[in-house]
């Protein structure tokens, strides 16, 4: 008899990542994986330059360095900081800290596929509540909680839907759950969000015990390859997260790479508004072109079709201008695409493509 893996393993369905390439294209616009378009900062390159001195040298696996920038741009408590490799491994540190088989979580109905995986990892089941207009709803989630219910994740904005909730009411979501129950505010996107009724959390995380927010470095910071996430909470929360942690789960480069983007002011707001310029030009042409674009806040667009049918004619269109979107099924979205905003060569050939749609 062969070896068998643990249960529910094999029920997995692995994440996969957005295309890159398009038969018969040396150059392909990939606007699939919402990637920042004006690449990263020249000091995050070029301290990563530098670190290629030290291959031979182990990284600080407690990220001082970085843990102590992270805490100096947004004044934060540095012992309170955990650093991973890319958000999706904060999540698997917190699961593995604090859910258990037959556990629960709940995530809003398109809640970011890193969580549904999470739970099932763990042996945990994962509830989806219901939203409207592709919004999170607050009171669908209070509604969805249970005894068995041991976080919940709340992606904000959301991917992929672009959309977001005020953060007053992510303080009356909050304020409506057990002191049991975690609080997972996965801010990936945060930086894109110019919406004065927004925040990213870190208020909460600061204030309560069963609060934690994520960030990345993979967006606007332009670092992906690099795999930086970060996280603030509480104590108890950080301390048993530690304790799970790889030793060495950041590399020098990224390390060095993340504290240089972190003092990059320009790139960031270059960043930005770019993508602020882009977001509104875009959404008003999808929208008068007849098409249906969801409200984002985010670095990329949802666009709604009549059909599945339709939906794929329009991902096969774009291929043949050498724009790669994103289709999600997965996320039981299957007549909606999402399309990152683009450098200003792919976003006008979106433009084009769009118009020229039949």
């Amino acid at each position: 008899m062969r070896p068998q893996p643990i249960n529910n393993i094999m029920d997995i369905v692995p994440y996969k990542g957005g295309e890159s390439k398009i038969a018969g294209f040396d150059k392909v616009h990939k606007l699939s994986s919402n990637e920042n378009p004006l690449e990263c900062s020249p000091l995050a390159r070029q301290a990563f330059i530098e670190e290629a001195q030290n291959l031979h040298a182990y990284p600080d696996g407690a990220h001082v360095k970085l843990r102590e920038a992270i805490a100096t741009r947004y004044g934060l408590d540095v012992n309170r900081i955990i650093c991973g490799n890319g958000s999706d491994e904060l999540f698997q540190l917190l699961g593995r800290s604090f859910i258990a088989p037959g556990d629960e979580i709940i995530q809003s109905e398109y809640g970011f596929l890193a969580y549904g995986l999470l739970a099932q990892q763990q042996g945990a089941k994962c509830i989806s509540a219901k939203t409207k207009d592709y919004v999170t709803q607050v009171d669908a989630i209070i509604a969805a909680i249970t005894p068995k219910t041991k976080a919940i994740f709340l992606d904000n904005p959301s991917n992929p839907t672009g959309t977001y909730i005020s953060f007053d009411e992510v303080k009356r979501l909050h304020a409506a759950i057990p002191s049991n129950i975690i609080l997972v505010l996965d801010a990936a996107y945060a930086e894109y969000v110019n919406n004065n009724d927004y925040s990213a959390g870190l208020e909460l995380a600061g204030e309560f015990e069963n609060v934690i927010m994520t960030r990345t470095f993979s967006k606007i910071h332009g670092l992906a390859a690099l795999r930086i996430g970060w996280a603030y909470g509480a104590r108890n929360i950080i301390d048993a997260m530690n304790r799970v942690r790889d030793p060495f789960n950041l590399n020098s480069a990224a390390i060095a790479a993340g504290v240089a983007a972190l003092n990059d002011y320009e790139f960031v707001a270059a960043s930005n508004a770019h993508n602020s310029k882009w977001l509104e030009i875009l959404s008003a042409e999808f929208n008068d072109n007849g098409f249906k674009a969801i409200p984002s806040v985010t670095n990329f667009i949802m666009v709604e079709f009549d059909s599945e049918n339709t939906a794929n004619r329009f991902d096969e269109h774009l291929k043949s201008y050498g724009i790669i979107a994103r289709k999600i099924g997965s996320y039981k979205l299957s007549q909606n695409i999402r399309i990152s905003i683009g450098t200003d060569e792919a976003n006008q050939l979106l433009i084009k493509a769009m118009k020229e749609f039949k």
